[in-house]
């Protein structure tokens, strides 16, 4: 598998994390692998005539939208495929989708089902765009102009901010008080523009920066992790890890297959 990212637009910075290419060459199928939810949403544009991809035992044949909340998917790439990612920034993709996110969370959807006439278009720009450098340049000014046309909601993006620099530990409580919203109407309002509720965002939230302490100081005891990642005890911490990856945080850290 070779993939490469290009770089973002200042302008889609903050609702896109990042734009690449990934072409699967060689005779074989990839063995699957393990990607764990992040409450993010990812396009892959199909620029071949091969499949994109299997996934959670489907085989998707052309473009698709991912929309791992808060479970974990098995991907199986396949030889010969050659798609243009897109991934957006966690809360972000609502302003491309004119949809409630809730309907989708936890879904792999055909691009055409949400964008019809649009996503044949985009596949027949990537597949005769020539070099990656040109489809990337065509796929950001498809964006962009999306993009011109949403709404802000900014109750949403401060509290996205505010449980980003948090790390996931603050408190629901502390959210509505800070935006004068009952915890009722945050939690239609994160469920329509996020995928998920408030309270199940914020304990994502937590797991995936606990994965970083964790990958990023492998020898770290378990029990320091925890409690650094705002963890009542090691037991919650460990139901956290087989509920969102189907792993101990040790088999996490032994496997070569999750990503």
């Amino acid at each position: 598998m070779q993939i490469e990212s290009y770089d973002i637009l200042p302008a889609l910075k903050p609702y896109v994390s990042q734009i690449c290419t990934m072409d699967c060459d060689g005779g074989l199928d990839r063995d699957d692998i393990r990607v764990l939810p992040d409450t993010r949403v990812e396009i892959f544009i199909n620029y071949t005539s091969s499949p994109v991809a299997i996934i959670d035992n489907e085989l998707y044949k052309g473009s698709i939208v991912n929309f791992r909340m808060n479970k974990p998917v098995d991907v199986q790439m396949r030889k010969g495929e050659g798609c243009m990612a897109v991934c957006f920034q966690p809360g972000m993709a609502y302003r491309f989708f004119k949809i409630p996110l809730h309907l989708l969370s936890n879904s792999t959807t055909p691009l055409a089902e949400l964008w019809e006439k649009k996503a044949a278009m985009l596949e027949a720009l990537m597949a005769d765009g020539g070099t990656h450098n040109r489809r990337v340049a065509l796929l950001q000014q498809y964006l962009l102009q999306e993009l011109r046309k949403a709404e802000d909601n900014l109750a949403i993006e401060y509290c996205l901010q505010q449980i980003q620099l948090s790390k996931g530990l603050i408190s629901l409580a502390a959210l509505t008080s800070h935006i004068g919203f009952s915890q009722r109407h945050l939690s239609r309002q994160f469920q329509q523009y996020v995928g998920l509720s408030p309270r199940d965002y914020l304990r994502v939230s937590r797991f995936i920066y606990s994965l970083e302490r964790l990958k990023s100081n492998p020898t770290r005891s378990l029990t320091r992790v925890a409690y650094q990642s705002g963890y009542y005890d090691q037991a919650h911490f460990i139901r956290d890890y087989k509920q969102y990856t189907g792993f101990t945080p040790g088999e996490v850290l032994r496997s070569k297959n999750i990503l």
